[in-house]
């Protein structure tokens, strides 16, 4: 729409820019707005006008705004703005009384702010911060915050920060799929600043999504700002990915340890790439040409090189029928066989006396100490209901009708290969076989058996 037809709508109404003018109050938002009308006609009086008077008029603004009086004076104007010219400051004032920012008191003969200028001020107080990449995200996420802990959370400020939130994730997201490490070392900064913000922010953000209200939109817009949040938050593990892929392309240039990104930082930093090459294409190119007879070698080499074996295509051999063998299977270590023979010696040797105990030391040592551990670690064997069950050694040892008593002292040893060790006996007792009863037949033997 040109200026023309600008000001042949300037006396229409908001509805009259639609396709249906009914259609204007179904937007929360566009009913939200027309409730500010008087803030919209202060901010077009205060922004109308040549870029210079506008400059001039919100510096003005923010200055009155910012003195700790509730009343000023003609004299407090004129020191304060002792700088602009009195017919500049006058037209200053004159706008902002016909606008309702300030409003002259004949009584008092003294200015003062209106609430219309309170509100003012709190719209156009973001732009007196230090600039910056994430200014579009500090403001929005300190209203959030503090909207949250005074308990005045509205759903337009989470909508307009989710917004922010789902832009700065894309603006990542396509710096960490263009791969470019000059992308992403751009973004870093922006991207931890980010993060930084809504860590601090996180707590509040938290507090709004989990708080219980009676607004369904509020409710909808702090789940959607939460998945927002997570989603860039997540991001983190991506981007950090991403720098490690760029550090391990980094090409190291020489050994005076001047590296790729080096020399693309330093031809960036340049005005005029064009200069660097100076007269280096003012020589021509001479080429060189490889005689004949050496391509010819070259060439008779790779002939030889790729000629395919003849032996390769004789077939396969003919068939051989497998030659008998034997699967040996390892028997079991003969301690074992020991012990359930000296075991079985004390049992038939009971019957003539009267002697059920017999020393630990008795059944344990002899040998090396290797085997004394482990005729040591096949103790806790007998007796066990478990392994009686088993076929083989182990099940023999189990149902052997002893059972060890080990004590908590150690007993020297007069042994060379064992110094001390545990002090207990072994205990005879009936023990019926679980399998075959007190009348139980050979059972063959399980070499595949272990302890």
């Amino acid at each position: 729409m040109d200026l023309q037809n600008e000001q042949e709508h300037e006396g229409a109404s908001f509805e009259a820019y639609f396709r249906d003018p009914a259609s204007a109050a179904d937007s929360p938002l566009a009913w939200a707005v027309s409730q500010r009308s008087a803030v919209l006609d202060a901010l077009r009086g205060l922004f109308s006008g040549p870029p210079a008077v506008v400059h001039l008029r919100v510096w003005c603004f923010m200055e009155l705004v910012s003195v700790p009086h509730g009343r000023i004076s003609r004299e407090d104007l004129n020191q304060l703005f002792h700088l602009l010219l009195p017919q500049a400051l006058d037209n200053v004032l004159k706008r902002f009384r016909d606008v309702g920012l300030l409003v002259w008191d004949a009584t008092s003969q003294d200015y003062s702010l209106s609430i219309l200028a309170r509100q003012v001020h709190g719209l156009l107080a973001p732009l007196t911060q230090a600039t910056g990449d994430d200014d579009d995200l500090a403001p929005l996420l300190a209203q959030v915050a503090g909207a949250q802990a005074l308990g005045l959370a509205d759903p337009s400020q989470l909508r307009h920060l989710h917004a922010q939130l789902a832009r700065l994730h894309d603006d990542f997201a396509e710096a960490i799929t263009s791969g470019s490490e000059a992308r992403l070392r751009q973004a870093q900064p922006r991207f931890e600043r980010a993060l930084s913000l809504v860590d601090k922010a996180g707590h509040a953000l938290t507090a709004l999504i989990r708080t219980e209200t009676d607004d369904p939109r509020l409710e909808k817009e702090a789940r959607a700002l939460g998945y927002a949040q997570a989603r860039l938050l997540s991001m983190a593990s991506q981007f950090t990915r991403a720098m490690q892929q760029a550090d391990r392309q980094r090409v190291t240039l020489g050994s005076a340890g001047v590296t790729s990104s080096d020399v693309r930082m330093w031809l960036q930093s340049q005005d005029a790439l064009h200069a660097l090459l100076a007269d280096a294409l003012s020589t021509g190119v001479a080429p060189v040409f490889i005689s004949q007879h050496d391509l010819l070698d070259v060439a008779e080499g790779e002939f030889e090189r790729d000629r395919p074996d003849p032996q390769r295509t004789t077939g396969l051999p003919p068939p051989n029928e497998a030659s008998s063998g034997q699967l040996e299977v390892p028997s079991m270590p003969p301690e074992l066989g020991g012990l359930i023979a000296q075991l079985a010696q004390w049992s038939s040797e009971q019957a003539t006396s009267a002697k059920t105990e017999m020393p630990l030391d008795e059944i344990v040592l002899g040998g090396r100490f290797a085997q004394a551990a482990y005729r040591m670690q096949l103790l806790p064997l007998l007796g066990d209901v478990q392994a009686q069950t088993l076929k083989g050694q182990t099940g023999e040892l189990a149902r052997s009708g002893w059972h060890a008593v080990l004590s908590t002292s150690v007993k020297l040893q007069d042994d060379p290969h064992v110094l001390a060790m545990s002090d207990g006996h072994l205990v005879l007792a009936e023990v019926a076989d679980p399998i075959a009863g007190a009348q139980r037949k050979p059972e063959p033997q399980d070499d595949h058996e272990h302890p």
